[in-house]
């Protein structure tokens, strides 16, 4: 039986818009034990992949720790896969506040030791013994109180870009690393400060408030259902943000939008910004923040060594990656000797600018004649892919990019390669690629503006 995926993330994603079906991207985790995490991760993916639902799931003797995309039309019959297991009857899913189809292109189910990496001795001490649970409301009525300590339990990579007013923002690249700083940190406040705590989700909180009340913290609540719920709870009653910026989250959106503040730096410019990208050197993948603007001049890279090496031929590349210690430098968080303008630890409450916020779904009202259709998926946002099936397209056109997840974007065509060589012009047949700061879908249209 089929207990992998047999798709690559191309051919998935061209399922799904060919499905032309709403997706949702939400998460969900529960602390449990769990007998055979082996077997239990085995009923779940047949289970979901009986539903086409993706996303990348950990299990443990522990319990389960998911984030996921799933088909809208879906949701009840996944919901019943979960209440097939007695810890997992009427569980919360934390809905994302942005929808995208391509989320997650892979349904990925790994049984691992503990399903968040704390570093943590679970006999040592009662991890049942929790914080108390503050809904949104609550959760700012005790920011305002003096007498309260508010830590972000999240990584700088995380902080940087969104965090609640006057946290604690541990400059760390792990869960692991926090839970002692953090403890050193607030010795002098055990006994007379509230202690409150907050992550994406609700599940780091869920350990690290029974630990903190294990070192002696008298009073230690925590944010129910994290940033995520946080979110869904004050739209819904019109409540305050007290949460500034953005939410960091770890599919290939990296982020959804709370606020329109910005209180973080592009960092290569200093610009404000708080858009990250994974550099484009299959041999670095450094995520880093980075502007519209060094994006294009950089492509994508986190410096001038990287980008260099992605001009190199492919073998060359594959030859510099080669190596246990090059392997090691694959996929860091943000720190690099090359970014000018990285900020941790110390952030900012105030912000450094608003963001422009536009409905992508917005039609864009202009004379347009459809040229072609997306024709290849791309999981790297440097390279489009149209299959020219009416009129021609020219160096010096204003194009219309236009699609479900995509949006409406707009550009004008500096280079075209028709067929794989260079071209001033391409015609109907033509299978045409050309440079896009943005990734592009199978259900993608392209129109000629007039």
């Amino acid at each position: 039986m089929q207990l992998y995926n047999t798709l690559s993330a191309e051919e998935r994603a061209q399922l799904i818009d060919e499905a032309g079906k709403q997706r949702l991207t939400l998460s969900f985790y529960a602390y449990a034990k769990i007998e055979d995490p082996k077997k239990f991760r085995d009923e779940l993916f047949i289970a979901w992949n009986a539903l086409d639902a993706l996303g990348r799931i950990y299990v443990a003797h522990e319990g389960i720790n998911a984030q996921m995309s799933i088909p809208a039309d879906q949701l009840e019959a996944f919901r019943d896969t979960l209440e097939c297991y007695d810890f997992m009857k009427g569980i919360r899913l934390n809905v994302a506040v942005d929808q995208d189809d391509h989320s997650f292109l892979k349904l990925t189910i790994k049984v691992r030791h503990k399903i968040v990496a704390d570093g943590l001795n679970d006999d040592s001490f009662d991890v049942t013994n929790k914080g108390i649970h503050l809904k949104a409301q609550e959760f700012n009525n005790l920011l305002e109180d003096p007498n309260t300590i508010v830590v972000d339990f999240r990584n700088h990579y995380e902080s940087e870009v969104g965090h609640f007013e006057g946290a604690i923002t541990p400059d760390v690249e792990t869960f692991r690393e926090s839970l002692p700083i953090i403890n050193e940190q607030l010795q002098d406040f055990k006994e007379d400060k509230n202690l409150l705590m907050y992550c994406t989700g609700g599940i780091r909180c869920e350990k690290a408030s029974a630990y903190f009340k294990h070192q002696g913290f008298k009073n230690v609540y925590q944010l129910e259902g994290g940033i995520i719920e946080y979110t869904r709870q004050i739209k819904e009653e019109n409540i305050e943000s007290k949460f500034i910026g953005k939410n960091f989250v770890f599919d290939h959106r990296l982020g959804e939008r709370i606020t329109d503040d910005i209180v973080s730096q592009c960092h290569q410019c200093g610009k404000p910004c708080d858009n990250h990208t994974n550099c484009s050197n299959d041999g670095c993948h450094l995520l880093f923040i980075q502007c519209d603007e060094c994006k294009a001049a950089m492509e994508n890279c986190c410096s001038t060594e990287c980008l260099e090496t992605v001009h190199l031929p492919l073998d060359e590349q594959v030859k510099l990656r080669r190596g246990v210690q090059v392997g090691n430098k694959v996929f860091r968080k943000g720190k690099s000797e090359a970014l000018k303008f990285k900020n941790s630890g110390d952030l900012p409450d105030k912000p450094l600018a608003k963001a422009i916020t536009k409905n992508i779904r917005q039609k864009i009202t202009v004379k347009k004649v459809l040229v072609g259709k997306g024709e290849h998926y791309y999981t790297k946002s440097k390279i489009g892919q149209f299959l020219i099936e009416n009129e021609e397209l020219s160096v010096g056109d204003k194009v219309l990019i236009s699609g479900p997840t995509t949006g409406e974007q707009e550009l004008t065509m500096t280079e075209i390669f028709a067929n794989g060589s260079l071209c001033e012009t391409a015609k109907k047949g033509d299978q045409v690629t050309f440079e896009i700061p943005f990734k592009i879908r199978l259900s993608d249209k392209l129109y000629k503006i007039l």
